[in-house]
């Protein structure tokens, strides 16, 4: 009995030894097979909604990206409004990686995907904005093309030299990251540049220094849509000290 036993358990253990080595090479497939996945559902887009889409690429930095898609997303909780439908677009179905290293699965491959209709642009900083992804012929297409039908197109820190780039600030006013404005004016000496306020609303065009600071040029687009209350109920939702009065920022119109 004891040496069935032994033979039973030394089995057991030798069956699980030689198993693993092949649960280990399948891995990288069920990964691949989950991303597909996830890559087939789409986000849940209510009818009647503002729909939303967030620019996102490597390198792109967290906070430029997640203080408007927090504040806009919030706009759900909010009674008798037109709330936001927000999801993001990429060049790619696989994972983004942001500069600081989470990962992101795109909702839509914008150069695949058949796309919802496009409300807002919001394009948030990322990494080579001041360079390589400059050269992106059609990411910068993608966003020119996207802008001739939205409401508002809205960028962060660098993501306003993706906007320049693609022409679409063209007698615009602008502003973008402050440690950027001298790299902004040098490679867009045509445009007008504003430094020394936290955003620039001209037009459809609302560009924002970045940082911290994409939550105020956020709450600022929700109060033009919604009004003062809604916007100040986002912002208490939020911990957010919001008072428009008190900000420094330009509307051209009110110029």
């Amino acid at each position: 009995m004891r040496i069935s036993l032994f033979i039973l358990t030394t089995t057991i253990i030798l069956g699980s030894c030689q198993s693993a080595p092949k649960e280990s090479t399948e891995m990288p497939v069920k990964g691949e097979s989950i991303l597909k996945q996830q890559r087939l559902i789409h986000p849940n887009l209510k009818q009647g909604r503002y729909n939303v889409a967030f620019l996102i690429m490597d390198g792109v930095y967290n906070t430029e990206l997640t203080a408007p898609f927090d504040i806009f997303q919030h706009t759900i909780f909010r009674d008798s409004i037109q709330a936001m439908n927000v999801f993001t677009v990429a060049n790619k179905a696989d994972y983004v990686r942001t500069f600081e290293g989470i990962h992101i699965v795109p909702d839509f491959n914008y150069l695949e995907d058949s796309l919802p209709t496009i409300d807002i642009l919001v394009v948030p900083s990322a990494e080579h904005h001041l360079d390589s992804d400059l050269n992106d012929q059609k990411m910068l297409a993608f966003v020119r093309e996207t802008s001739k039908k939205a409401m508002y197109v809205m960028s962060h820190c660098d993501g306003a030299f993706v906007l320049a780039k693609s022409g679409i600030l063209e007698g615009r006013a602008s502003t973008t990251f402050p440690a950027d404005i001298a790299a902004y004016r040098q490679m867009f000496p045509n445009l007008t540049i504003h430094e020394d306020v936290l955003f620039v609303h001209d037009g459809k065009f609302i560009t924002s220094a970045g940082g911290a600071k994409s939550f105020e040029a956020s709450l600022y687009l929700c109060e033009l849509l919604y009004g003062k209350k809604v916007a100040d109920q986002l912002a208490k939702g939020l911990v957010i000290d919001w008072n428009l009065n008190g900000l420094k920022y330009l509307n051209v119109a009110e110029e």
